[in-house]
């Protein structure tokens, strides 16, 4: 599985405004809190990547069933039409 992103680009680094109690608390139980959200940061992109991929599919099979139900049934419009 490849990356969701180029792992080798250079970091930088970022303004983030966080509850400073949870900060605390995180460097108790970390000791590299910027890997730790950059870990975090990655699994929520990788679930949001495969969300929008299985809305796609569900939209392109709704397509294809909708045409496909149309080439089968045909059209109520076709019988109705005045044109």
């Amino acid at each position: 599985m490849s990356a969701a992103y180029d792992v080798r680009a250079a970091k930088r680094p970022v303004n983030l405004s966080l509850n400073e109690d949870l900060v605390r608390k995180l460097r108790e139980v970390t000791g590299n809190l910027s890997e730790r959200v950059e870990t975090l940061l990655v699994a929520f992109l990788e679930a949001e990547n495969a969300k929008r991929a299985d809305a796609d599919t569900a939209l392109r099979n709704a397509v294809a069933a909708w045409n496909d139900f149309g080439d089968h049934v045909g059209s109520f419009a076709d019988e109705h039409s005045t044109l």
